[in-house]
């Protein structure tokens, strides 16, 4: 069975975008599609980038550990909160600090936005700067609006129908993206 890490960038407090993560995580699950799991950069707490995993001397153990799991997986979702129009300062500092890990790997990108318009800018940046070191740009988007309102703490979703609708397209082209790349 194939395996996707899902990356929730955000790491501000009572941060919204993760409950994105956590409902793309039980949607894959429940679904059967594939593995998955959530690399939490909260939880990782990265220092700022000052070089490349590959040029580090010593590099810390967490980010060992982050470099292999991404690297191992078959399909990567990045969940990112849209801030004024762009995303994360962590978010870019994760993906500063790899590079051979993104390479050809496919990538879908899943924005999230207490607005309207479920972070729709934020994915067109990033997509620009994931495709210029070599991702595999997964075309499908998933767009969390009014996230708030729409996904609880634990990610559940208040309109599920909606939400597994939305999820159908973004996954499926994912795994379509993921099989073709083995």
């Amino acid at each position: 069975m194939s395996h996707i890490e899902i990356i929730s960038s955000s790491i501000r407090i009572d941060r919204k975008s993760h409950r994105v993560a956590l409902f793309l995580k039980k949607y894959v699950e429940e679904n059967k599609l594939a593995t998955a799991n959530i690399l939490d950069l909260h939880q990782y707490n990265f220092p700022l980038f000052n070089e490349r995993l590959r040029f580090q001397k010593n590099p810390p153990p967490e980010v060992l550990d982050f470099s292999g799991k991404v690297k191992a997986a078959n399909g990567v979702i990045i969940v990112t909160p849209e801030y004024n129009g762009g995303y994360p300062a962590s978010l870019k500092n994760t993906i500063d600090l790899l590079y051979d890990e993104w390479r050809r790997k496919p990538i879908a990108l899943a924005g999230a936005s207490d607005g309207p318009f479920g972070g729709s800018q934020v994915v067109t940046s990033l997509e620009f700067i994931l495709w210029k070191i070599g991702a595999l740009m997964v075309p499908a988007r998933f767009h969390a609006a009014k996230v708030s309102e729409s996904y609880d703490q634990n990610g559940n979703a208040t309109d599920k129908a909606l939400s597994d609708k939305m999820a159908t397209g973004f996954i499926n082209e994912l795994l379509w993206y993921m099989d073709k790349n083995k």
